[in-house]
């Protein structure tokens, strides 16, 4: 480069750095330049789950059901309609299914027992439900109270997983704060959590079917079933089941955090992702229903569709989606 190009290139750096640009300003350009890349990196931060060698579900899973305050039939049927859906292959042409995404799941099974040259199906059942329309402990549901509820789902039946799940107008001990759904074990019997976000917290549970607390303000979808309660209860409830399998005692698969407490597990490994190209507020790659509108990753029994959150994967150590 000569030396009359050069010096005309700094006439010019000079003349742009001589551009009044008032400090707020040029923080709140800095801050659109590097924040979505920022957001990218944590979301695709990757988490690796080991293997602590306790026992994971395997074979069958028994569910009892807990419905706990008011629910109208249409949200009690798409949930019972994902349980059916998770053992059910439906038509070649349509595809995805939500059996393949509870396949990902059971593939846990074959890297816990790496001598076992088949990975056998996980068969679901519901072998009760109960009704409590009544409330009978109240409209605030504490971690005290969930011994008793756990006790009510399945008369001490060791062999059932207790499903509480809690209606619109109940509060839930710890839900909305940090996490959409708990699992955990009560002596030896597992359990699972899982509440009506719509009123208390949709910001942050019902998502994608509501508008996002943070994150980039994405489009926000249709519910598939025509519902947002249920359908981010079959969300949620989708995680706890996958955690249920693959850490039900705290001892399965995991990465440790910050407290001991709180774990990442399969699906809270990767929050907020539905398909591939996620960002936080935006869900990555689904479909929408043409006649409904609704937004959904996964066909289900007998048609019903849903939306399923992504898992990671064991064999790739990275976030498995359907889509």
């Amino acid at each position: 480069m000569s030396q009359a190009m050069m010096e005309r290139r700094l006439a010019k750096i000079k003349m742009a750095s001589s551009f009044p640009i008032s400090r707020p300003l040029a923080l709140a350009f800095i801050l659109l330049l590097v924040l979505p890349l920022a957001l990218e990196a944590k979301l695709h931060a990757k988490p690796v789950l080991t293997y602590h060698r306790g026992p994971i579900i395997t074979g069958r899973l028994n569910l009892s059901l807990l419905w706990y305050g008011q629910f109208g039939r249409s949200q009690k049927n798409a949930i019972r309609t994902f349980i059916k859906s998770l053992n059910y292959n439906g038509r070649a042409n349509f595809q995805p299914q939500v059996s393949t995404w509870w396949e990902m799941v059971g593939s846990y099974q074959s890297m816990a027992m790496k001598h076992s040259r088949k990975t056998p199906r996980i068969q679901v059942n519901v072998v009760k439900q109960i009704t409590d329309n009544s409330y009978s402990l109240g409209k605030v549901v504490t971690k005290d109270f969930i011994k008793t509820l756990v006790q009510k789902a399945t008369a001490g039946n060791r062999n059932t997983v207790a499903v509480i799940f809690t209606s619109r107008q109940v509060t839930a001990s710890d839900l909305c704060s940090g996490q959409c759904f708990e699992h955990g074990v009560i002596g030896k019997q597992p359990y699972i959590l899982v509440g009506n976000p719509e009123t208390e917290c949709p910001g942050t549970c019902a998502w994608p079917f509501h508008r996002s607390d943070s994150g980039l303000q994405a489009v926000t979808l249709q519910p598939p079933n025509g519902n947002i309660g249920a359908d981010a209860m079959v969300i949620h409830f989708a995680s706890g089941l996958a955690s249920t399998v693959t850490n039900p005692f705290k001892t399965g698969y995991y990465q440790p955090g910050r407290r001991n407490d709180v774990l990442t597990e399969a699906t809270t490994a990767c929050p907020g992702i539905f398909g591939s190209g996620a960002l936080p507020g935006y869900t990555g790659k689904v479909r929408v229903d043409p006649v409904t509108g609704g937004g959904f990753n996964a066909h289900g029994y007998k048609g019903r569709k849903f939306m399923l959150p992504a898992i990671w994967n064991p064999k790739t150590s990275s976030c498995w989606t359907l889509l």
